[in-house]
């Protein structure tokens, strides 16, 4: 295999595979897996924490600038993709929290928040090495990175593949509620006024609809080199 870039950026709407597929990608180049949205996710439980809620707007903003998150290669084999640290606290799986799903798409479109996440993955990702996923990598965050991925798929399919996870977890879900969700959230993604979600100029498209886990991740190393 070539040289690959040092900086991969894969963006995409919700339930794309972009986790799934990044992870696999990192792995193989043996690179950092760094999903943008752990970010959002160690603000969320920060203000819980520390504000008691996230309905502050100012306040949480406040908080995102003065915390400092990091993200590395997991320490340890506990199923976690990798390692977040929160002003020196491994909050890895803290974040997982029910309350924490429950609020971290309000804490997601603050403007502000969203500003100084923008800071502190940029700090991350131009240590290189990394995989990056997110809505707004290649556009907003790390413009800049050597290789660009959109990972899209129908609603349809992104619906029906989280709703085989969700079942195989064990949960009592509905297809419609997923589907009518996803459309829901695919419309505030990219209306939102802040980083909305949009096809970078120079991004590698990819469609993933009918295809496996393992084909689009040799179609990713395929094109990147």
């Amino acid at each position: 295999m070539e040289t690959p870039p040092l900086t991969i950026a894969i963006d995409g709407p919700a339930a794309s595979g972009k986790s799934t597929v990044g992870e696999r990608v990192a792995k193989v180049l043996g690179y950092l897996f760094f999903d943008t949205g752990v970010m959002y996710r160690a603000v969320t439980w920060a203000a819980l924490q520390r504000l008691g809620s996230v309905e502050d707007e100012a306040a949480v903003t406040h908080l995102a600038q003065a915390v400092h998150i990091d993200v590395r290669p997991p320490s340890r084999e506990d199923g976690r993709q990798a390692d977040v640290w929160l002003d020196g606290e491994d909050i890895t799986w803290a974040i997982r929290r029910p309350e924490v799903d429950r609020w971290v798409s309000r804490v997601a479109a603050y403007p502000g928040v969203r500003q100084a996440m923008t800071q502190q993955q940029r700090r991350i990702g131009l240590r290189g090495r990394v995989v990056m996923i997110g809505r707004d990598i290649t556009t907003v965050v790390l413009p800049e990175a050597e290789a660009k991925i959109y990972l899209d798929a129908s609603v349809e399919e992104r619906a029906r593949r989280r709703y085989l996870e969700r079942k195989a977890r064990g949960e009592e879900v509905s297809y419609e509620e997923i589907l009518e969700g996803l459309r829901q959230r695919d419309h505030l993604d990219s209306t939102r006024e802040v980083a909305p979600l949009r096809v970078a100029v120079d991004a590698i498209i990819i469609n993933t609809d009918g295809l496996s886990v393992d084909e689009v991740v040799q179609e990713i190393l395929a094109r990147i080199n």
